[in-house]
């Protein structure tokens, strides 16, 4: 053994006999094994892609709902376009609702919706995935329809419910109170929400209180996003701007929504890895720990496509008690 390696496995027994650190490193190592970085970044695309049609929808469904109320209606439009950093005042000026016929109006707003819709089918497909679900058990294409449009639904809710909650704050407390007070409700909120969605993008078979632990997690985390997300966007397109121009600010845009996707699958992966105690994983191998062994399992089982199909995995130093046969 080179010291290198000596000096990796003295870390790696460290890091399995800590409670929290075993955690995190297993949450850390099963995100790498379910190529978390590129469900993100397909999120992270289909995300951008929705983006316009979404704020087309908003501002249409608000010209209906809010009619004659220009005051209801910037407010809500306004939370929403505040979560996209520098970006968003340029979408206000530009975003207008859908006009003319009616059955106009209608065609292009059920057009407008079935491409947002990509999102949502996008973010089922990861959730999937960080749940390892066997593709002959994963919902068809009507029920992930359904679950998409309930999805737009809850988020609508949401951020009702959030410019209320910001209005509310702003009425009760003034300066630094009223921004504390703002932050801890907006976090309480954002909560709720990731419950909300998780339950909606998960599939059935994973139990409720099996999604709580992340969105505490993951509630607060969007909320610090939300707030100094334009700083960090702004910090990151302080020179790019100069080069790129325009695009800079896409390119910030861009990788703003990738930290939120990320946020959402490393959520989705802490609820996991604490549903089925996957830890402590090992940093060297061999030796396979039982939570390497049972991840690995879960990957293999979860290609079977048929319901007449039957994956079998096997490890050469097969143990019984070790899971190590799916």
């Amino acid at each position: 053994m080179n010291p290198v390696e000596r000096a990796l496995r003295a870390v790696d027994r460290a890091q399995q006999r800590g409670r929290v650190s075993a955690f995190v490193f297993g949450v850390v190592k099963k995100f790498g094994d379910d190529r978390g970085g590129q469900l993100a970044a397909l999120v992270t695309y289909y995300g951008f892609a929705a983006v316009f049609p979404l704020l087309l929808l908003l501002t249409t469904g608000l010209g209906f709902v809010l009619h004659g109320n220009q005051s209801a209606q910037r407010a809500v439009l306004h939370s929403a376009l505040a979560d996209f950093p520098i970006i968003g005042s340029q979408l206000s000026q530009n975003v207008h609702s859908l006009q003319g016929a009616g059955i106009a109006v209608v065609i292009g707003t059920l057009g407008l919706l079935y491409g947002a819709l990509g999102v949502t089918q996008a973010l089922q497909f990861a959730m999937a995935q960080v749940w390892n679900i066997p593709g002959v058990e994963r919902p068809g294409f009507l029920p992930r329809l359904g679950r998409g449009l309930l999805l737009f639904v809850a988020l609508g809710l949401g951020l009702l419910l959030s410019t209320a909650t910001a209005a509310l704050a702003g009425f009760l407390a003034h300066g630094a109170l009223a921004v504390a007070g703002a932050l801890v409700a907006s976090a309480a909120v954002n909560t709720g929400l990731y419950l909300l969605c998780f339950r909606i993008l998960t599939p059935e078979e994973v139990q409720f209180g099996d999604l709580l632990p992340g969105c505490l997690v993951a509630g607060p985390a969007w909320t610090v996003l939300q707030s100094f997300g334009g700083y960090l966007v702004a910090h990151q397109l302080r020179h790019a701007t100069q080069v790129y121009g325009f695009f800079g600010t896409v390119l910030g845009l861009i990788s703003w929504l990738y930290l939120s996707a990320q946020i959402t699958v490393y959520a989705a992966e802490a609820n996991v890895v604490r549903a089925r105690r996957l830890w402590p994983r090992g940093l060297m191998q061999p030796p396979l720990t039982r939570a390497d062994r049972q991840v690995l399992a879960a990957l293999v089982k979860q290609e079977e496509r048929r319901p007449e199909q039957r994956v079998q995995n096997v490890f050469t130093d097969d143990d019984p008690e070790a899971g190590g046969t799916a």
